[in-house]
């Protein structure tokens, strides 16, 4: 076995304690003799509820051997809240350890840069392996094996059962209800996304007249995978996201049969089809859905897109975005999202709720050669907020407003949008005729999506398990205006030259797939797009040499890194193969004296 650098691993430390311990606080030496996998997670981040589901099998697999150590570190200000992070470990099913961390001690301690980034400690309690974003499950398994065999002869394994200590479960008609939609009989259709279910409830959207699917995690007849969106569909069928298994459900609310109609189960990769028969394209954490112009419409929050299915041809496409995070305008094949995860169809506009950038956009024809493609296609526009930084609580004119992570839109009879303001807790609007964003009420538990009924609107409060109805105000809240940017620490770097380096090692046993042409893809922009003079775009080198421009003191460069590794055995003709991907948006300072190199760990161990 090749030898490994050995640091020896920082304390867990975070001032909102420890969850699914039963009440105890771990430390380092109580895990001695036991492999430790950390997870940098925070809750909002659709990869790093990616990586969760990825830990599953390894997690079961490995139970005797290795404890997983979830250390949440919060983007927005609600994730600070230890009573949202509580919630979230019971709304996504971990079932380990979490060290709640809202001042990022343990994050700093670790130099990680990105969400999720996963750092495996040996049995002695040294750091032996570091990976950033998804796909990285295959290439820790390998690497707990060696350290089994490794601490195993050396006497210093420890096996046994972890520290896991699982909560009391609570009883409740719905559990993290998603969204909800009103059937044609007057009851409401709600995923129930923990329970893994959906739920119909009567006219009053209080008693339960029906539950659909077993309740447990499945891609089956009568099974969802933490479903979200809904969307009723000509002909009084109901179109369901869902999220998890990576696919689009049919359910008849009068025959009570589902149809997988969308979707492999399988989770989309950079180089994987983007459009063909439905049944045979990968998806990637659909979160919400919409029928508009002839058309289901996907918020395809996992690769940060909108995709379209056409139950006519019954085919599958990517209909705007390119899979980059952030926000861009324009032509829709040009346009940035950042996990859309609401949807709502107005005449000819879709509304979506964009929620990494706390932003509400649509998507319109597009018959302005001045202002976009000019060639009838789609065009994407900004309604409320300016990038993925940016959020908080302020009303007012949309250019200056503020959101907080939205995750619903509703198209109100006016012309106007309910925007479902989850990490506000609040119900907002946006009128496009004054340009003017208002509160329409507080005090709602993580809304997560409403439904119009007649003159009320019936909000799902996420994290009261319910839904409320309300009557749709005539004058706005007033409310307190906030506004915050996310607090990551940044990097000082010297003016000039920067060097930036992605470090990749390929698991023990693999290496990097070259047989098609590169298997590495590199992208790097900045915010202002002024901060760098040269290096912008896309390349297949996971090095290059920037040049910071001259004036700009401070910016976030964003970076997209993807590298595919197979396993290296000639005499297998077809390798499996796995992609390991992460975007990191990376804050900095130009100053003398600063650093001239940037590393970024992908998967190993940076030696500089």
């Amino acid at each position: 076995m090749a030898s490994r650098a050995r640091v020896r691993a920082p304390e867990l430390v975070g001032k909102g304690g420890w969850l699914n311990t039963g009440g105890n606080d771990l430390t380092l030496s109580d895990l001695r003799g036991r492999i430790v996998v950390l997870d940098f997670w925070t809750f909002c981040c659709v990869n790093c509820l990616h990586v969760l589901d990825e830990l599953r099998e390894l997690e079961e697999r490995h139970r005797d051997t290795v404890v997983i150590i979830g250390v949440h570190s919060p983007k927005f200000v609600h994730e600070a809240d230890h009573q949202a992070v509580v919630d979230a470990v019971e709304r996504y099913g971990v079932e380990h350890p979490v060290l709640d961390d809202p001042e990022l001690v343990t994050w700093k301690q670790y130099a990680v840069r990105a969400w999720p980034t996963l750092v495996v400690i040996d049995p002695e309690g040294y750091v032996v392996a570091q990976h950033a974003g998804e796909g990285h499950a295959h290439a820790i398994g390998t690497l707990v094996e060696e350290l089994v065999a490794e601490h195993t002869a050396k006497g210093t394994l420890r096996r046994g059962d972890g520290p896991y200590v699982p909560p009391e479960p609570v009883a409740t008609d719905l559990r993290f209800p998603g969204k909800a939609v009103r059937l044609p009989a007057g009851t409401f259709l709600v995923s129930d996304t923990t329970r893994h279910q959906l739920v119909e409830l009567a006219a009053d959207g209080e008693r339960v007249l029906r539950r659909i699917g077993t309740g447990e995690r499945g891609l089956d007849a009568d099974s969802f995978n933490e479903p979200q969106g809904l969307a009723l569909l000509p002909g009084g069928k109901v179109a369901v996201a869902d999220t998890v298994n990576h696919a689009i459900r049919v359910f008849d609310p009068v025959s009570g049969t589902l149809e997988t109609v969308a979707g492999t189960g399988k989770q989309w990769w950079q180089g994987s089809p983007t459009s063909g028969p439905a049944r045979a394209v990968a998806l990637s954490s659909p979160w919400d859905i919409a029928w508009w112009q002839d058309r289901l419409w996907i918020a395809m929050a996992g690769v940060h897109q909108l995709w379209t299915y056409d139950p006519a041809s019954g085919t599958v496409a990517v209909a705007a975005g390119t899979t980059n995070e952030g926000l861009v305008d324009g032509p829709a094949a040009e346009a940035w999202f950042a996990q859309p995860s609401g949807l709502a169809a107005a005449g000819d506009r879709l509304w979506i709720a964009d929620s990494e950038t706390s932003a509400v956009r649509w998507v319109e024809r597009d018959t302005d050669p001045a202002g976009g493609s000019g060639d009838g296609g789609y065009v994407v526009r900004t309604a409320v907020g300016t990038g993925l930084f940016d959020f908080g609580h302020r009303d007012g004119a949309a250019g200056q407003a503020l959101l907080q992570h939205p995750l619903g839109v509703t198209a109100l009879p006016d012309g106007s949008a309910a925007i479902a303001d989850t990490y506000n807790h609040a119900l907002r609007r946006f009128d496009p005729a004054t340009g003017e964003v208002t509160t329409l009420a507080t005090d709602l538990r993580e809304p997560s999506a409403a439904v119009l009924v007649d003159d009320d609107i019936v909000v799902v409060e996420s994290a009261r398990h319910r839904l409320t109805r309300l009557r749709l105000p005539e004058e706005a809240v007033r409310v307190e205006s906030v506004a915050h940017r996310t607090q990551r620490a940044a990097t000082e770097v010297a003016p000039g030259a920067l060097r930036l380096d992605v470090v990749f090692q390929a698991p023990a046993g693999q290496k990097l797939d070259t047989r098609y042409g590169p298997s590495t893809r590199l992208l790097i922009s900045a915010t202002p797009p002024e901060l760098l003079a040269d290096g912008a775009g896309a390349g297949t080198d996971l090095a290059r040499d920037l040049v910071l421009a001259d004036g700009v003191t401070e910016g976030v460069l964003h970076v997209s890194a993807m590298a595919a590794s197979c396993d290296d055995d000639p005499a297998v003709e077809y390798p499996a193969c796995h992609v390991h991907q992460q975007d990191w948006g990376v804050p900095v300072q130009v100053v003398e004296g600063g650093v001239a190199r940037l590393g970024l760990v992908l998967a190993g161990l940076d030696a500089e």
